[in-house]
């Protein structure tokens, strides 16, 4: 108990650049308290109450496209495509997976030649952090520096530094290193600058240099407090993948719905009044109900998924770290818990679907423990340092295989979700839904949900009816599926108790980001002062530490200490 009073007393005292329950991407938003209670009773009321945060991305929207960093931004972008450089987007965790995903609809535009090269990505822990979270990954400067000495960035290209707070450290690594190989930056983060500046000096030094370009895309709290995955991702994946469709319809001289930036606000705010429709808002309701039925059963889903494959499989792994929920698991894992939800292509095999997904050969670590200690890492990732290579990834079957350990419960389900021209009604080729009902044949229950034209669904469908206008980078298609599913998903775990009030209550602990946001939610919901909380969370992390070492299943550390004090 000593020792644990000691290292909150470390973490209060020493890790200060962690502390960050200043920023507003970590604060509570005034409209969504009791957000949990409300949606365990009213399903269609807490899926309304999700889906009004997001017109605050609106807001933000027409500021950010007035603005000068705006107008820098895409002018560094035509340039680049200009130039013959590459445009890479560089982030950690849920801006990692975006940027996985603005470089796999770039190549899935049909450019052809190097143009059709000419985004790349980079994400902390490299692919297979799109599986599982790589820990403590995102406090190491020196690991995003690696990464972007190993993609050979160099002048003419053009990094799009991309972080929701604004202060992940291998992010501002990748930046910082970027600049020094001659490429031009842009650091977007979802507060604002001047803020930011004054509470992190990492964040202060590289807004500071003036060969960067700082694109404020902040658009307040987020509807559960600090869940970045939500609004933050929202409003980055609306800017810069309208940035990047107006870059390229100059670059060829061509036109296109989100090409005019003065009209990127209205064009997603019309996607939102659709959404926000009843029709729409009740259809979400009964796939929130269905799943929660589904877990609370000792079921789990299987997303099918096709052309959006990699938008589901965002929104799925996020889910782990946010809700404490079992991680993916490896094909031949049968120890970790079964995931409760896990993703596949009916018409591919793993390796194939892997190539599909990310629209080109996977990129991944494979560090040697004396490259890790010239990084400065930690003792315990020399000794044993993490598989993260391409044999890692294969490991998850992500292909039409059979896993019987998905269909093994009679409450487990598989569920395809079509989108935009995958209807059956007007998809060409292999159809999706006959390689369905082959894949998912033995599963005990099986759910089709449709987002797009109510006219292309099939009678059985459950449907999200929203109109798509096509584009280079399909961005419409790519926000309705985000919106849809961060709403499904969040309010499912509202309805299974894993949110109270608008905070996550069983937010994981994994780096000090997250210990700092754990230590205000046990302050927030336990009514202690800082250091007694972060001292109540240390304990709990070593009790948990002990369980897993004996073999039962990880907690999440804030869960923990709350039951302790009497707040579950």
């Amino acid at each position: 108990m000593d020792e644990m009073r000691r290292e909150a007393e470390a973490f209060v005292r020493d890790e200060t650049a962690f502390h960050l329950g200043a920023l507003p991407t970590e604060q509570s938003h005034p409209l969504t308290r009791g957000l949990a209670e409300l949606t365990a009773a009213d399903t269609v009321a807490g899926v309304r109450l999700l889906l009004r945060v997001d017109q605050d991305v609106v807001a933000a929207a027409r500021r950010v496209v007035a603005s000068a960093a705006y107008a820098a931004t895409v002018a560094q972008m035509q340039a680049t495509l200009a130039g013959g450089g590459r445009i890479c987007f560089s982030g950690c965790g849920a801006t990692g997976r975006l940027s996985i995903l603005l470089e796999s609809a770039w190549r899935a535009g049909g450019l052809s030649g190097a143009l059709g090269e000419a985004v790349v990505s980079l994400m902390t822990g490299g692919d297979f952090a799109l599986v599982r979270s790589v820990e403590n990954f995102e406090d190491y400067q020196s690991f995003g520096r690696q990464q972007v000495r190993e993609l050979g960035l160099g002048p003419g290209d053009l990094l799009v530094a991309v972080t929701e707070g604004g202060e992940t450290s291998s992010v501002i690594g990748t930046a910082w290193q970027a600049l020094e190989q001659g490429a031009a930056v842009v650091f977007a983060c979802n507060n604002p600058l001047d803020l930011l500046a004054a509470q992190v000096a990492r964040s202060r030094e590289i807004l500071a240099d003036p060969r960067v370009v700082g694109l404020d895309l902040s658009s307040g709290p987020m509807a559960v407090a600090g869940s970045t995955r939500m609004q933050a991702t929202s409003s980055e994946l609306l800017l810069l993948g309208a940035a990047l469709e107006e870059a390229l319809a100059t670059h060829l001289g061509t036109a296109g719905p989100w090409a005019d930036r003065t009209a990127v606000a209205d064009r997603f705010a019309g996607l939102l009044a659709e959404l926000t429709a009843a029709p729409a808002v009740a259809a979400m309701a009964q796939w929130v109900d269905l799943e929660a039925a589904t877990y609370a059963a000792g079921g789990a889903v299987t997303y099918y998924a096709d052309e959006f494959l990699l938008d589901v499989f965002t929104d799925t792994t996020e889910r782990s770290p946010t809700f404490c929920l079992p991680p993916f698991r490896r094909h031949d894992d049968r120890h970790s818990p079964r995931p409760w939800a896990f993703v596949k292509c009916p018409l591919r095999s793993t390796a194939a679907t892997w190539e599909r997904l990310l629209r080109r050969p996977l990129r991944c670590l494979d560090w040697s423990p004396e490259l890790y200690a010239e990084l400065g890492a930690a003792e315990a990732i020399r000794r044993q340092p993490p598989a993260l290579d391409r044999a890692a990834v294969l490991g998850f079957w992500i292909g039409y295989e059979r896993e019987a350990s998905r269909w093994a419960q009679p409450t487990d389900r598989a569920l395809l979700l079509a989108v935009g021209s995958e209807a059956p009604a007007v998809r060409s080729g292999a159809d999706l839904r006959e390689c369905f009902d082959a894949a998912a044949a033995d599963f005990p229950r099986r759910q089709m949900v449709y987002v797009g034209s109510p006219g292309a669904a099939a009678a059985e469908h459950l449907t999200i009816a929203c109109e798509l206008p096509a584009s280079p980078l399909r961005l419409a298609e790519h926000l309705a599926v985000k919106l849809v599913l961060n709403t499904v998903s969040t309010a499912t775990a509202a309805k299974l108790g894993r949110l109270r009030s608008n905070w996550m209550c069983y937010v994981e602990t994994t780096n000090k980001k997250l210990i700092d946001r754990g230590t205000r939610l046990v302050a927030e919901l336990a009514g202690l002062e800082y250091g007694e909380a972060c001292y109540q969370l240390h304990l709990s992390r070593a009790q948990i530490a002990a369980a897993v070492a004996a073999g039962r299943p990880r907690q999440s550390p804030v869960a923990v200490t709350l039951e302790r004090l009497g707040r579950a």
